[in-house]
């Protein structure tokens, strides 16, 4: 699965956007085009408005009319394709987003994201006279305070505000209330998702689905998601959801919190484990992308089920579409492996998950969880310090938080620990020590900048931490004194300093991490060499560098690895060769040396990797030759390559004599979406 040969992720994917070109096709009625139409109007034909709005309650469609207007060819040629789409959300990190704004206006995008970059404080209003035009999308704005310092008013620069709420005329000039779907549309949209196609089939009860469509009250996610989640259930399953359709009060702008009682229909028919893994979701932000990676994991570890089984329960989320699966638009091709899939969830699916978790009393709930960024702990948990909380998940979402800023709480039962937060520093909480059980640790960083952590050491105390993720963090010095993980398993480096942890002269890889089994390094920009010593993690399975475009060589004595079954060395422009050694690699199944542009040729001792089953080398432009056919036809394991037009020829002549070789001609993608995290 994670070398993509599993074929889940895959499948999921596709399944999920043929669907919503599918909800798309049906969605693109009368409703849709009647407000494509109109927002046009306002942001192509109307000079007068500068800041134009898309205004419905949660789920109507705000922000699939939104995207539907950034795709419209006559909009992409009106802006001559200057369209940036941001999502602000109800905790908005509002110098990095104007920041993003500022580099995007000024032809500096990439600079958005670092700190480099001088932002004018303030409301701007410039007169730059006739400047190229610019159309920049908020979704997801909750506040007037936060949409103010997000306009800029420059001639020819147009804003689009996606929003629950109506804000004054004189900031939103004009706005388009979003129009739920009309009966006919309603029934399509829910038909597809609960039977596969636009119209009730002879099998089903017309006048019970009538009634759950007419609930629904023309909402395209709650159609969408009830209708799925009813899809192949018995009668009596649809019956039951009508009378809880029926309690329910009217949707109105008034009463948007009785979409969460619908929509908790769609969860109670999942199974128990299921379930909980749905409830999961509301421990990470708002309107963040959830790597994979970190969900699977946090899965496997606490609810007692292998990698296999926890992706099952992903697509089948997906299928019930409770969750969507996003691909790095990097990859540009239809073949996905597990690495290139992140998790999104509208925000109405993770208030529902909320809503179900934080129910009961705090010490006793299953997860506590921050549903927002906050400037302290919130004081509902200070108040009942005085008792042990039992959460298994604990997720916090803050600024900078200081030693003084933590109060002492005890979590006997704690497995997961999530540290969302956005600053230059950051103290890790005290009470870890208070965490005997903790398994998974998981620390992100949503500001401009790396941040310092502090009190690095707590986590020598944790006996049973198996799985640490660290995100745009400096990574402390790792010396064998201060830190000793002797169960950890995976540990992950993402938007990290690490160089300096990685001092070859006094780590000792095996020391600190004598059980570790995957190693994951991205976007790490410091990083030139990797020690030594991590030849002697005789237990390691999986070695993953990637983006890390000042790597410039690998330890010569990597083949000492003989466990090791995945290699990923994708995106670092200045490796120029792969040790020899390499070919003493006995277990290794998947080598991705993708975007490696300097790489030179592909040792000859790669054939004698006998377990290879694929190889992923697309864009490294200075291989042309491989070595020679009669020793390449030795490997008997290979079931695909992904490899430039360039080369193709030389492995296609394998597919004669490997008739389960399959070579594909990876597309070509430039993209900076990837970068929205």
């Amino acid at each position: 699965m994670k070398i993509g040969a599993g074929g889940w992720v895959e499948e999921a994917v596709k399944r999920m956007e043929v669907e919503e070109e599918a909800s798309l096709g049906i969605f693109n009625g009368v409703g849709l085009d009647l407000g494509k139409s109109k927002v046009k109007k306002m942001i192509i034909g109307r000079d007068d408005l500068n800041v134009v709005g898309i205004c419905g309650i949660g789920g109507s469609g705000k922000t699939t009319l939104a995207n539907e207007i950034c795709r419209d060819n006559q909009v992409r040629s009106y802006f001559n394709n200057r369209i940036l789409f941001l999502t602000v959300s109800q905790s908005p990190d509002l110098q990095q987003l104007r920041a993003r704004i500022w580099g995007f206006l000024t032809g500096n995008e990439a600079m958005g994201y670092t700190n480099n970059l001088f932002v004018p404080q303030g409301k701007l209003q410039c007169e730059w006279g006739s400047g190229p035009r610019t159309l920049v999308v908020l979704d997801d704005v909750w506040s007037l305070s936060a949409l103010e310092q997000l306009i800029f008013r420059i001639p020819t620069y147009k804003t689009l505000v996606v929003s629950r709420f109506k804000f004054p005329t004189p900031v939103v000039n004009e706005v388009y209330n979003v129009e739920l779907l009309r009966e006919d549309e309603s029934l399509s949209l829910f038909c597809h998702s609960a039977f596969g196609q636009k119209w009730i089939p002879p099998t089903a009860n017309e006048t019970l689905v009538k009634q759950i469509v007419h609930e629904c009250k023309g909402l395209p996610l709650a159609l969408k998601v009830i209708g799925a989640s009813l899809r192949d259930q018995p009668e009596m399953y649809w019956a039951s959801a009508k009378k809880r359709l029926l309690r329910g009060e009217p949707i109105c702008e008034s009463h948007e919190n009785k979409l969460l009682e619908r929509m908790a229909i769609s969860v109670e028919y999942l199974n128990k484990k299921v379930k909980e893994c749905f409830l999961d979701l509301g421990s990470f932000p708002e309107d963040k992308k959830i790597p994979l990676d970190v969900l699977i994991n946090m899965w496997v570890e606490i609810h007692d089920i292998d990698e296999e089984e926890a992706f099952a329960i992903l697509v089948e989320l997906s299928d019930k579409n409770l969750l969507t699966l996003v691909k790095d638009p990097r990859v540009g091709d239809a073949y996905s492996s597990y690495y290139e899939i992140c998790v999104t969830q509208h925000d109405v699916l993770r208030d529902l998950a909320l809503h179900l978790s934080n129910q009961g009393d705090v010490n006793e709930r299953k997860r506590l969880l921050m549903p927002r960024r906050d400037t302290e702990l919130p004081r509902e948990w200070e108040r009942n310090t005085d008792q042990p909380f039992n959460a298994q998940i604990v997720s916090v979402h803050t600024g900078e938080m200081r030693e003084m800023d933590w109060f002492r709480m005890e979590f006997p039962k704690a497995e997961v620990l999530i540290l969302n937060f956005s600053s230059n520093e950051y103290f890790l909480p005290p009470f870890i020590d208070d965490m005997p059980k903790l398994r998974a640790l998981i620390v992100i960083n949503y500001g401009t900048n790396e941040a310092i952590l502090e009190n690095f050491s707590v986590l020598t105390n944790l006996a049973n931490l198996r799985s640490l993720w660290l995100e745009k963090t400096w990574v402390p010095q790792l010396t064998n004194p201060t830190v000793h993980m002797k169960n950890l398993r995976k540990l992950s480096m993402v938007l990290c300093k690490v160089n300096n942890s990685f001092n070859p002269s006094v780590i000792d890889l095996p020391l600190i991490f004598p059980r570790l089994l995957e190693l994951i390094i991205d976007h790490c920009h410091d990083l030139i060499k990797l020690p030594s010593s991590i030849c002697e993690v005789n237990s390691l399975q999986n070695l993953s560098i990637t983006n890390c475009h000042r790597l410039c060589e690998l330890p010569a004595d990597l083949g000492m690895l003989k466990k090791l079954q995945v290699l990923r060395l994708y995106a670092c422009p200045e490796l120029k060769m792969l040790p020899p050694r390499i070919g003493e690699l006995i277990g290794l199944k998947y080598l991705d040396i993708s975007q490696c542009f300097n790489l030179r040729c592909l040792p000859g001792e790669i054939v004698r990797l006998a377990s290879l089953e694929k190889i992923d080398m697309r864009e490294c432009s200075q291989i042309v030759s491989l070595p020679p056919r009669t020793a390449l036809s030795n490997m008997k394991s290979l079931r695909r390559i992904i490899c430039d037009d360039e080369v193709s020829w030389q492995w296609r002549y394998l597919e004669k004599t490997n008739p389960n070789l399959h070579v594909q001609v990876a597309e070509k993608c430039y993209s900076l979406d990837w970068l929205d995290g």
